[in-house]
């Protein structure tokens, strides 16, 4: 194991500890953008920064946390250029369903290493659920952290869609689309890690969203691992690098399209699926 990959699993273990510490205590507050945010984010937030203090001052390597009021300096192809690592968190990914006592929150934090996807892990905590990405295998740890850990490689899923079929969707979905299927039915789950890492375990066939990039930095090699793409739901061009143009610059690092996480078989059978606004 890497010394990254170590750091990555310590960081998301010592941040699960965090929650689940916090969970019973928590104070919800609102965030000017109308999202939720706890003692928890901040704490895992904290504990980001100061972890990988010294890394960041080598120069090169940055983290991009959702909670840092600075993440919008880093929205610069320049800086990008010259910053070989880019690491970036979720402190608390469905912070909402946290607040709530709902088990399907989780951490999740991302290295991105030369634009492209490297390594990365997502902890739920109440679950116990571990998934990550040691940059040559991914993999599904049930039990994580504890004495009775199995541990199980992912590898690629292509789900034939039928009847069986979970589709997840964004809570987004009364604003912007609606699903037409009789087969394959949706679930809105409102925790991206839920949407990227359910289908990387064949829990769902795919999913559908629009996130910032903590969102998915986590979860992004993972899925690759198991065979999945984060699709543009209007050119279908796969999502391979981090690129600046992606992006929206307000409000930072929000994606400006809709993606759709899918094998490269089921795409386009999904894309049919989904009515968008204006067609």
């Amino acid at each position: 194991m890497s010394d990254h990959v170590k750091q990555l699993l310590s960081l998301v273990h010592d941040a699960g500890r965090i929650a689940l510490r916090l969970m019973d205590d928590i104070h919800p507050e609102l965030k000017a953008d109308t999202s939720v945010i706890t003692e928890a984010d901040r704490a895992i937030s904290a504990l980001a920064q100061q972890r990988l203090k010294a890394l960041i001052a080598t120069g090169q390597h940055v983290l991009i946390d959702e909670e840092d009021p600075r993440k919008s300096d880093y929205f610069d192809e320049a800086f990008l250029d010259r910053t070989p690592y880019v690491w970036s968190i979720d402190p608390i990914d469905g912070t909402r369903v946290y607040a709530n006592h709902m088990p399907h929150y989780g951490v999740s934090i991302g290295l991105i290493k030369e634009r492209k996807p490297y390594l990365g892990a997502v902890y739920f905590p109440t679950l116990k659920e571990l998934f990550y990405c040691d940059g040559v295998n991914a993999y599904l740890v049930k039990n994580a952290f504890c004495w009775n850990a199995e541990r199980m490689l992912i590898k690629p899923v292509d789900e034939q869609l039928s009847s069986r079929s979970v589709f997840i969707l964004s809570d987004e979905m009364g604003e912007d689309f609606a699903w037409r299927s009789s087969d394959c039915r949706y679930l809105v789950l409102s925790s991206a890690v839920t949407e990227f890492c359910w289908p990387a375990a064949g829990r769902a066939c795919g999913s559908l969203s629009r996130v910032h990039l903590w969102d998915f930095a986590g979860s992004w090699p993972i899925v690759e691992k198991a065979g999945l793409k984060f699709r543009n739901v209007k050119t279908g061009q796969p999502l391979d690098r981090l690129e600046i143009s992606a992006f929206q610059r307000t409000p930072p690092w929000k994606l400006k399209d809709y993606y759709i996480l899918s094998s490269e078989r089921n795409y386009p059978l999904l894309r049919q699926r989904l009515s968008f606004s204006g067609e």
